[in-house]
């Protein structure tokens, strides 16, 4: 059958939306591109300052669902840190594949955090790598720094920031390799719920595209991201949410360690693969979520 694939233009959501549609024609199905521009690729582009209360994720997900809901695509591509914590009506999360790699990478230091000199600037738009940062070394400098990876890329090459935290997903997806990327440590670094984690969103009574997706779908990492996305929602949801969780799957049993800085309070639980939400929402009542 044929499956349009919602997609930005940016080259890591290109290069996330291109590895989807090949699985699935792998699978024996068409799968075309519509690529659209998001109000939050504007936005960024433009440079505005985000306003109190600013849906940023929503923004760079609006068009895309709207295409969904209107039926000028099937299913959309994102990646599933950046996806909202509630989805609208009508839609939601119908395969996964494979994770890669969950962890954050420092770019622009080859001896890590540790060799940056006090007072370094380090760059990143996430409060909970901010938070993760400056718990490590109080002494650094967080520096706001937005656009896709080539940009921010850019910005360290020209001496605008000593250095970026980056997700190392993103850079392997785009076949970016540099001498100066150095992984950090997810017992410390604890990622976003879903990094690493691609998010197939499609119409939720759409079984024949659902059915299609089923052969890409990775059950593991689809459970993690349910247990993670859990987590977040009891939290609020949202990009300014300074939280990290990571869900392993061995079997049908699941592990997820999660942090909130809201109470500093770090979660260590365990449960089936077949309640994924549950263990979610333990793991924030565990950090002491309201």
């Amino acid at each position: 059958m044929r499956v349009t694939v919602a997609t930005r233009r940016s080259a890591l959501a290109l290069a996330q939306s291109l590895a989807v549609a090949g699985a699935l024609e792998g699978a024996g199905h068409e799968a075309p591109l519509l690529e659209l521009t998001t109000s939050g690729d504007r936005w960024s582009l433009a440079g505005a300052d985000a306003a109190p209360g600013m849906d940023v994720k929503g923004m760079f997900v609006k068009e895309l669902e709207e295409a969904l809901l209107d039926g000028r695509a099937d299913i959309a591509v994102h990646s599933a840190k950046d996806l909202p914590g509630e989805l609208p009506a009508g839609l939601a999360v119908i395969a996964t594949p494979p994770r890669e790699d969950p962890s954050d990478v420092l770019v622009g230091s080859e001896g890590g955090l540790d060799a940056l000199a006090d007072g370094a600037r380090v760059g990143t738009t996430s409060p909970r790598r901010s938070a993760q940062v400056l718990a490590a070394r109080p002494d650094l400098r967080v520096v706001e720094v937005r656009g896709n990876v080539d940009t921010r890329l850019a910005k360290l090459d020209a001496g605008e920031v000593d250095a970026l935290v980056l997700a190392s997903a993103g850079l392997r997806r785009l076949g970016i390799t540099r001498a100066d990327a150095v992984p950090l440590p997810v017992d410390v670094f604890l990622p976003a719920a879903g990094q690493g984690i691609v998010a197939i969103e499609g119409r939720g009574d759409d079984d024949a595209v659902r059915d299609a997706c089923a052969a890409i779908d990775d059950p593991d990492a689809h459970a993690c991201l349910l247990a993670e996305r859990a987590f977040l929602a009891r939290l609020g949801g949202g990009c300014s949410v300074a939280a990290g969780a990571l869900c392993r799957a061995e079997g049908d049993i699941l592990t997820m360690r999660a942090w909130w800085q809201g109470t500093g309070r770090t979660a260590h639980v365990e449960g089936r693969a077949s309640d994924p939400r549950a263990l979610g929402a333990r793991a924030a009542e565990e950090v002491g979520a309201p």
